[in-house]
């Protein structure tokens, strides 16, 4: 039974309103019970990482979320303790029929993203060592690949199969390919190693630096928030090996979330925690990660522009 349209125009404002509480906007709400997604408040334009449902057969009720912070909510009209039992088990229901779709949703996107990282690098060629990036990052290749002006990097999952790339451009913009998994994604710089460390890092051009200079395993996690995943990952794979988190040294942004997220994976994992250490150094380029570190040291102290 539906309810009256004075009564369904009440309960929508009020589920609008659940979501504007909780700090996500105010999305156009349509009650047909399916999955809608819609733009977060402070989220980049286009984004629609954002999620509701609404039901209004028998007691108005919805769910609510973010699948960027992973957040979600319920709302029912009357408030949860009028709720009964059968009603609080319908709630539930439909939490997780939203759950359900939303892994077949985002397996589905993962798949479209993997093929086209498959033909991009079947159309690729070997990255050459003139490249403007690279050499201004004093790096080598390490196998990495290129298409036109711009260096790709495959991103490979805990399963070994690619599921991404990674763009670079000679300016040093780094774009990945939409809707590819990055959860635990990875890359492997690993020929002529001569250590027995394994170190983690986030960025390619800090773990060519530290491979070249050290002569270690490195895995390239390409963000902070990845560093756990993928260490666990390397540890399992290289068990008797010593596993060291390279973090990123992020002084110049607020809360550090470089070294935040390194100290908080190290500690996590039982890694060991290396940080780059700028002291007496000029730092006018605001240095923050091992690249960093070497250029200054070729340059006398000087970060290159």
């Amino acid at each position: 039974m539906t309810a009256a349209p004075t009564l369904i125009a009440d309960a929508i404002g009020e589920f609008c309103a659940a979501i504007a509480a909780a700090g996500l906007g105010s999305p156009a709400i349509i009650a047909d019970g399916e999955i809608h997604r819609f733009r977060v408040e402070g989220d980049r334009a286009g984004s629609m990482n954002g999620w509701y449902c609404m039901f209004l057969d028998g007691r108005p009720a919805g769910a609510f979320g973010s699948w960027k912070t992973g957040e979600r909510h319920t709302w029912c009209a009357g408030g949860h303790d009028s709720l009964t039992a059968a009603e609080h088990a319908n709630i539930h229901r439909m939490l997780e029929a939203t759950k359900a779709r939303r892994v077949a949703e985002l397996a589905q996107q993962y798949a479209r993203a993997a093929e086209t990282a498959e033909r991009i690098i079947k159309h690729s060629a070997p990255a050459a060592a003139d490249h403007p990036y690279l050499v201004r990052k004093g790096i080598e290749p390490h196998g990495i690949r290129r298409h036109g002006i711009a260096l790709l990097i495959p991103v490979t999952t805990t399963g070994a199969s690619l599921a991404s790339v990674q763009h670079i451009y000679p300016d040093g913009t780094k774009r990945f390919l939409k809707g590819g998994r990055m959860k635990g994604g990875h890359y492997v710089i690993g020929s002529n190693v001569t250590r027995p460390e394994v170190l983690v890092c986030e960025g390619f051009a800090t773990g060519a630096t530290l491979h070249q200079e050290t002569g270690a395993l490195v895995y390239v996690a390409f963000n902070a928030g990845n560093l756990e995943l993928v260490t666990r990952h390397a540890m399992r794979r290289h068990p008797f090996a010593p596993c060291i988190i390279a973090a990123d040294n992020d002084n110049w942004t607020e809360g550090n979330p470089g070294l935040t997220k390194a100290r908080a994976a190290a500690l996590a994992t039982g890694a060991k925690l290396l940080v780059p250490d700028f002291t007496g150094m000029d730092t006018s380029g605001r240095p923050t990660d091992f690249n960093d570190l070497c250029a200054l040291r070729r340059a006398g102290g000087r970060v290159a522009a």
